[in-house]
């Protein structure tokens, strides 16, 4: 086995055991990223030289005996998270050239533990898309077969973990950023529940939906960096002060007995849904069902609203919080422009992609004066309709089953010039966001094309344990 094919939980045994230096693993994995990129391009900025710096000194701590589960391993970020001295660009040519002057909390944490960063990863502009061809930068595309979109936004960062550039990441979330591109990646993505994980340093899309988590190669890694990146941060007036278990513990308990798994009778016919996919997850809810679990229908009336009611909730945020993007602190600016307002307005229009603007045009519409109540107001209310929804699914149950994506990934071009339809994809995921509970995307088979497909594993608040149980024990069967 190639160093760079190690998992997480692989890696930290043979550094612990000094088989294996965080050296020799980072220049695998830097060796194999500079054979890959051309071809896939998960990556907008690759930290070669601090990498291996930070390797040595990672193996120096191995030596003094102080070893953390992340020490000495190679991890890729998402390019919106702030980096303290390495490019931040939110794949945006606005921020094109900024470069944080501190780290965001979950990078604190990761260095804390003495993680490599390998580099920051190719993502939609400002996290708004899900196909990752709304990059100012390039195109990322899915290692199972290069013509085809990785998903998004987080693309680049599942592209990294499935053609092993990296051994771990973390991406963001916003309405299934992380999960959709691990499903149509073969890989494992997991959203905690929001305020599980500190936002402090993720430059915002969506403030009430955003939340980061890992992508990674298997269900015990996503345990791993869970424990890392969890807790309460004084810095991000969201977080929860709440105890953090131990979420390795949940991938060393056998079978699932006890355990009542809810399916959503709204999601048995959904339009437009593959039969690759829906044959897959029938087959999933069978083998979740012989390690012991019971079946039980739940309703989950109000979900139907889910994608109307995040793009106005989504855009809306979005437009407040991209305003602070206008030239004047930071970021890309129009110099040619002899006026302030002009210099906004070209800086803006030059600076943001097409996508990015269709959504602060949504979002200002849908906050103006006149309108408010109508859309933003409204879409607020029934999201509510949506927690409620699944506050009472979860007094029979104690996870829900759903697909990831409708379909598995498509072509490169397919959908982009169709934003209703690449907006739908995203139907099965969205809930978790508009409700704030985690879910967790776990490969679950094959279309009959050999792309991955993800089964979606949601649970309940601050409940991260369950959906990692009844993910490992799938995994393994």
């Amino acid at each position: 086995m190639n160093l760079y094919e190690l998992s997480i939980g692989e890696a930290q045994n043979l550094l612990k055991k000094k088989e294996i230096s965080s050296k020799e693993l980072t220049k695998a994995v830097l060796d194999r990223i500079e054979s890959l990129e051309d071809k896939i391009g998960a990556y907008i900025t690759v930290t070669r030289d601090t990498a291996i710096k930070d390797a040595e000194n990672s193996d120096e701590r191995i030596l003094k005996g102080d070893i953390s589960p992340l020490t000495g391993i190679p991890l890729s970020i998402k390019d919106l998270i702030c980096t303290k001295g390495i490019k931040t660009t939110c794949a945006s040519k606005i921020l094109e050239s900024f470069v944080p002057p501190y780290d965001a909390t979950v990078m604190g944490k990761l260095k804390q533990q003495g993680a490599v960063i390998v580099g920051k990863t190719n993502m939609d502009e400002f996290a708004m898309g899900s196909s990752t061809e709304h990059s100012y930068f390039k195109t990322t595309h899915n290692p199972w077969d290069k013509t085809r979109i990785p998903g998004g936004s987080s693309g680049g960062s599942a592209a990294s973990v499935a053609a092993n550039m990296c051994l771990g990441s973390l991406g963001s979330d916003t309405g299934g950023s992380i999960r959709q591109p691990a499903s149509h990646c073969g890989v494992v993505g997991l959203k905690p529940t929001y305020g599980r994980v500190s936002r402090f340093g993720l430059v915002a899309f969506a403030s009430s939906l955003d939340q980061i988590g890992p992508i990674t190669k298997n269900v015990y890694d996503t345990a791993i960096l869970m424990n890392a990146i969890s807790g309460y941060d004084s810095n991000d007036s969201t977080s929860v002060p709440k105890d953090v278990p131990d979420y390795t513990l949940s991938c060393k308990q056998e079978g699932l007995k006890g355990i009542v798994v809810g399916i959503p009778k709204e999601y048995q016919s959904i339009e437009g849904i593959d039969k690759d996919v829906y044959s897959n997850i029938q087959k999933a809810i069978k083998k979740i069902e012989n390690l012991g679990a019971t079946l039980r229908e739940v309703a989950l009336p109000h979900t139907s609203y889910a994608v109307a009611v995040y793009y106005i909730i989504a855009p809306a945020e979005a437009s407040s919080n991209l305003a602070r993007y206008d030239g004047v602190k930071y970021g890309y600016r129009d110099f040619d422009k002899t006026t302030l307002m002009e210099m906004y307005k070209s800086t803006r229009d030059k600076g943001l992609g097409a996508e990015v603007k269709r959504r602060i045009i949504i979002g200002t519409y849908a906050l103006s004066s006149g309108y408010y109540d109508a859309y933003y107001k409204k879409a607020s209310q029934v999201r509510t309709l949506i927690v409620n929804d699944f506050k009472e699914a979860f007094k029979y149950c104690n996870v829900i089953l759903s697909p990831v994506a409708p379909t598995p990934a498509f072509k490169i071009g397919e959908k982009i010039d169709d934003p209703l339809t690449m907006y739908l994809s995203d139907i099965f995921t969205l809930s978790a966001n508009l409700s704030g509970i985690p879910a967790i995307s776990v490969p679950c088979g094959f279309s009959s094309q050999n792309l991955p497909i993800g089964l979606q594993i949601m649970g309940n608040y601050f409940d991260e344990e369950t959906i990692l149980k009844v993910a490992y024990n799938f995994e393994k069967c």
